[in-house]
């Protein structure tokens, strides 16, 4: 089969790409723009990649064009598709038709969390032999891609369930295409403002994944999550089993030491040591054994895996070092998962004088935030940190009088050029320099590591 994709260097439209491509189905597709990472995955993948949306691309005459969820009404190619009556599909439903029937697909759901706890899973399995596929919303560092397809016995496939849209034409979340036997429901809090219109549309969603679970499936669900346990009220048809649960199962540890324990109610069930801090990471690991448990993986087996688990790429990714200066990666953007973050290093390099600063970059990229629904929890999520630099460009709203609660350790400005040469001015050795965003951020990792190895001691 031939698919021509559009909208190709989205991670996950991308990740099917891939995935076809290992099927054997010749693979074309266009984007917007066509660049780094997901254009030398592509590129690798002998992936032909045309730029732009010009409708003189249906005269390659595909089987199917595949309709990633970022392609609008107006889209020249979309528009010729329709007026031509060319046969067309979403992403997630050529993937659930195509590649996922027959599989055991273990879907990772939440609003944060899901990428590193798929990774996590994925590893899980993949040290206990079992050799899965997997669509994975970032690269996992143990796999180098974020998408795989194996012909292994144990057809096991893990995929970053998604709640965001389908397609134009298909307004459900992706996940409820992927006809899940085993789900985690990591979390679930407001998100999406740009498609949502509240929290209770999107516990809406979640039950719809609920609803498509067999009776001989498990979710495995955060208990510590009232959002989760008013989905799960609304009707249930599959085996639950709950983490986060004082009396159940729970992980615990202390990041200076990157100290693991899972425990069941007060009893030690497994032990490790690991490179991840945080308590929302340990709260992913213990998503990710509970799943690969019901996969065939025993809990004492996986917290050995979680050990040799080296995380995420742009997930506390350190980027480079100057000077004593350390610059960081991280893919937060949600006031929920900055605090996050910014806590699990705080917990590691310790409190008081003598410990380390953070100095916190801040790009409010992400659909939600741009429009402000959630900006005034902003400020509190960014407790942590010793400085806060904000990069309000664009912004509809007034980040300076947003972040105003945080006095002078918060700078605030619209060029990404005066936001270097302020955290330069700043920095000094040992700051830990922590950039968040859900995009590329106009490249500052490198803007900051080229001026810090410039400025004289």
């Amino acid at each position: 089969m031939h698919i021509h994709i559009l909208g190709l260097c989205g991670t996950f439209m991308g990740g099917i790409a891939q995935l076809a491509r290992s099927a054997g189905h010749r693979v074309t597709g266009c984007d917007t723009a066509i660049y780094p990472p997901m254009s030398e995955q592509i590129k690798a993948a002998g992936i032909d990649a045309i730029e732009g949306f010009d409708p003189d691309q249906i005269r390659l005459r595909p089987d199917r064009f595949v309709i990633g969820n970022a392609i609008t009404r107006g889209n020249p190619l979309l528009e010729e598709i329709l007026d031509r009556g060319l046969p067309y599909v979403s992403g997630p439903q050529w993937l659930a038709d195509t590649l996922l029937k027959g599989r055991h697909v273990v879907a990772v759901a939440g609003t944060h969390g899901k990428t590193t706890t798929a990774a996590m899973l994925a590893w899980i399995l993949e040290d206990a032999g079992l050799k899965p596929g997997f669509l994975i919303g970032g690269v996992p560092i143990n796999f180098g891609a974020s998408a795989r397809l194996t012909q292994d016995v144990s057809k096991v496939f893990v995929v970053e369930a998604d709640e965001y849209d389908t397609a134009f034409f298909d307004k459900r979340s992706k996940f409820i295409h992927y006809r899940a036997r085993t789900a985690v429901l990591n979390n679930l809090e407001f998100d999406h403002a740009d498609i949502f219109a509240d929290l209770a549309a999107i516990e809406t969603q979640f039950h719809h994944l609920v609803r498509t679970l067999p009776r001989n499936g498990l979710i495995v669900s955060n208990a510590s999550e009232k959002s989760l346990e008013r989905v799960l009220d609304r009707g249930c048809w599959t085996p639950v089993e709950r983490f986060n649960d004082p009396a159940g199962w729970r992980m615990e540890g202390e990041d200076a030491q990157g100290a693991l324990r899972l425990m069941k109610g007060e009893s030690i069930v497994g032990e490790a040591l690991w490179n991840l801090s945080g308590e929302h990471n340990r709260s992913n690991a213990v998503a990710a054994l509970l799943a690969a448990r019901h996969v065939g993986v025993p809990v004492a087996q996986g917290i050995a895996a979680l050990s040799r688990f080296e995380s995420v790429k742009r997930r506390m990714e350190l980027r480079g070092s100057v000077r004593g200066i350390e610059v960081f990666d991280d893919f937060a953007h949600h006031p929920t998962a900055i605090a996050a973050t910014l806590a699990g290093l705080r917990r590691r390099l310790g409190r008081g004088a003598r410990a380390p600063r953070i100095l916190a970059v801040v790009e409010p990229r992400s659909n939600t935030m741009k429009l402000g629904v959630i900006k005034s929890r902003l400020p509190a999520s960014l407790a942590d940190a010793d400085r806060v630099f904000c990069y309000a460009n664009r912004l509809p709203w007034d980040a300076a009088s947003t972040l105003a609660p945080l006095g002078d350790k918060a700078v605030v400005t619209d060029s990404i050029e005066n936001l270097v040469d302020e955290i330069v001015a700043s920095a000094r050795p040992g700051d830990r320099i922590v950039v968040m965003s859900n995009g590329g951020f106009d490249g500052i990792h490198e803007k900051l590591l080229n001026a810090l190895a410039k400025t004289p001691d």
